[in-house]
């Protein structure tokens, strides 16, 4: 005989478990329906393992960092603000710190400590979990009925949130579901892309450098033969054997929307030198190395990886004693280091992706609730709708704010 409850959520990530949690409260018999052995294993990934899990910012520079569709969130953000959600995970004995950019991290570095605050918040608040994949939804007359379970299970309910994730990290449980259910609810869902992604580049010796972390540079994407600027920013970036990654290139990925060839990338590694004071610099350190190969003199000026790559796009050769540099080569020199250029070969696969843009299009849910518009008892959170930010611990914002909407409206 099927199961009865007052609600069902179908994912247990981060919008389903915000969901489950904010409806039991309220006193529903809430079932939370997971595929995988553990909840929230995505969560557990973000942030290199740290999880960035909201950005400490007012409601305005949050809408902002939305690539589209911002204003849909204002009820959302409304029901639960970032401060909102810091004050959860902290009640739940996780205490937090803010870093560069309102970037939200538990102090203790470890995103297990945010993944067992959200459980335990559903499941205190009186959440009940099963371990099963939704294959369809129950519909009459009046709405929804329940679901279909791929066990072949049927659990009943006039309410039923879809909070299924997107299709990156597939092996964390989001395969693509949700997106299913909804076009068998009769959703639109607009095209998927991955967005924040990792960006092969045409230049190979960025596998040299593979590894290597640099903190405090600037990042600028351009586009066109104009080179117009589309992203710019300061912060962190990874080189990898296919080309880079990291916060900074995740990021300017979201603006590449074009043909790859039109997208170049400028790093410069020292952002906080002019070329005067960089000029400066290096005539300092030449002086203090007048004898040595120009290969082996820029040591204290940047990291030992990338210093080979720089000699041989400098054209300077490797084994010319520094003091025989000329100022002109010099100037060229600062010029490389305050603009490595890098083109754009391709993005890495959806699979890849921090998060999928597109998903069930928003003109068809009420944003004061997150209910379908057409079909009763239907409700949507996090990934599966169609938003999506950059970096910064926006991204799971949305899904906390969203599911937190739909859990009290249910």
């Amino acid at each position: 005989m099927p199961s009865r409850y007052d609600a069902l959520v179908i994912g247990g990530g981060a919008a389903g478990l915000i969901c489950a949690g904010a409806a039991a409260k309220r006193g529903l018999g809430v079932l939370v329906l997971e595929r995988m052995e553990r909840p929230a294993r995505k969560v557990g990934l973000t942030g290199k393992g740290r999880c960035n899990l909201t950005n400490d910012c007012e409601q305005g520079a949050f809408i902002e960092a939305l690539r589209n569709n911002g204003r849909f969130l204002y009820g959302a953000l409304s029901a639960l603000s970032p401060k909102d959600m810091m004050s959860l995970i902290e009640s739940q004995g996780v205490p937090l710190k803010t870093e560069r950019g309102g970037r939200v991290f538990p102090a203790s570095d470890k995103a297990r400590d945010v993944v067992d605050a959200l459980v335990r918040y559903a499941k205190s608040s009186g959440a009940v979990f099963k371990r099963e994949r939704v294959v369809s939804l129950l519909t009459g007359d009046n709405g929804l009925r329940g679901v279909i379970c791929e066990s072949g299970r049927e659990y009943l309910s006039p309410s039923a949130v879809i909070a299924t994730g997107g299709l990156s990290y597939p092996a964390t449980g989001s395969t693509g579901d949700g997106y299913r259910l909804a076009r068998e609810a009769g959703h639109t869902v607009t095209p998927l892309r991955g967005s924040l992604l990792p960006i092969e580049t045409r230049e190979a010796w960025c596998g040299e450098a593979s590894g290597l972390s640099l903190r405090n540079v600037r990042l600028t994407l351009t586009c066109g033969e104009g080179k117009k600027t589309v992203f710019e920013e300061l912060g962190e970036m990874l080189f990898t054997h296919f080309g880079v990654s990291g916060p900074l290139v995740l990021s300017a990925s979201a603006h590449m929307d074009g043909p790859l060839e039109d997208y170049a990338l400028r790093i410069d590694l020292k952002p906080g030198l002019s070329c005067e004071k960089l000029d400066a610099r290096l005539l300092r350190d030449f002086g203090q190395n007048l004898n040595r190969d120009f290969q082996n003199s820029l040591g204290a000026l940047l990291p030992r990886a990338i210093t080979g790559p720089l000699v041989r796009l400098s054209g300077i050769a490797p084994e010319r004693k520094v003091n025989g540099i000329t100022k002109d080569e010099r100037r060229r020199l600062g010029e490389l280091i305050k603009g490595v250029t890098l083109r754009p070969k391709a993005l890495r696969p959806i699979e890849e992706a921090v998060v999928t843009a597109g998903g069930v299009s928003l003109k068809e849910i009420n944003p004061g609730t997150m209910e379908s518009k057409l079909l009763k008892g239907l409700f949507f959170a996090g990934e599966v709708l169609d938003l999506d930010a950059r970096t910064g611990g926006f991204n799971l914002q949305i899904a906390f704010s969203t599911g937190y909407l739909a859990g009290i409206s249910l």
